[in-house]
């Protein structure tokens, strides 16, 4: 197994099968990518105390444990890239759920170590776009649609509850493209432009984003979706918006 590096920049497999993590760490490395592994969620526990890896492949079954609750673990204290791992017959849900729980990305296994690295750098590629990307000049008004607010000055978004909803830097940029232009459908493209996101990405980067926002404007489950699937095209968001 990879010593595990303190530094900041490697990658972090989290396999309970040692020849996933062999395969997987050699060949990263074979292409310059330093990377570590560890096999159970108490070496994770451990690993992430004394280092910060740039990006964590996630496999969702570690033996026992649950991969889903080790990832809604990780989430709640850190936003480090996550590209989960599947391969059994609940594949497709769980892939959901995950990308819901706040993954970046999947593999289905058996997956090919090009397709892993490619995905992997993509990820890597939009989170530090991201981060680097230039803060707008502050603007003045924002909108209002079913009870919900968004301030664009301080991009503050409230729910109809009064409490304050955290987005990131992507979901704020995709959910104001739905505010300017709603009740119209948006192709991914569109919304790819919106977020920034690099043309090279796989275009169902959109759709994780998607996923996540409409988790978070679902508070009410008999409220009726605000984001709508326009087969074919893309999005559209359906609610009346209000500027302000």
């Amino acid at each position: 197994m990879p010593g595990e590096p303190d530094e900041v920049g490697h990658i972090l497999v989290v396999d309970d099968d040692a020849m996933v993590r062999q395969t997987i760490t050699n060949y990263l490395e074979e292409h310059n990518v330093p990377a570590a592994s560890v096999s159970s969620r108490q070496d994770l526990s451990r690993h992430l105390k004394k280092a910060h890896p740039s990006l964590i492949l996630l496999d969702l079954r570690l033996g026992q444990e649950d991969g889903l609750e080790v990832l809604k673990e990780i989430r709640s204290h850190s936003h480090v890239p996550i590209i989960i791992m599947t391969g059994h017959s609940r594949e497709e849900v769980d892939r959901i759920v995950g990308l819901e729980l706040g993954a970046d990305d999947y593999l289905a296994k058996p997956f090919g170590l090009r397709e892993m690295l490619a995905r992997v750098r993509a990820v890597l590629r939009r989170h530090e776009m991201g981060r680097a990307a230039p803060a707008r000049d502050p603007e003045r008004g924002g909108y209002r649609f079913n009870g919900w607010s968004l301030e664009r000055r301080t991009r503050r978004l409230v729910n109809p509850d009064g409490a304050p909803v955290l987005l990131t830097k992507s979901e704020y940029a995709l959910l104001l493209a739905f505010l300017e232009a709603p009740q119209r459908p948006l192709t991914r493209e569109m919304l790819l432009q919106a977020t920034r996101v690099h043309e090279d990405i796989f275009d169902r980067s959109i759709d994780v984003q998607v996923l996540r926002l409409r988790r978070k404007l679902g508070i009410d489950p008999k409220a009726p979706r605000v984001i709508e699937t326009e087969r074919g095209v893309g999005y559209i968001f359906t609610a009346i918006v209000e500027p302000f």
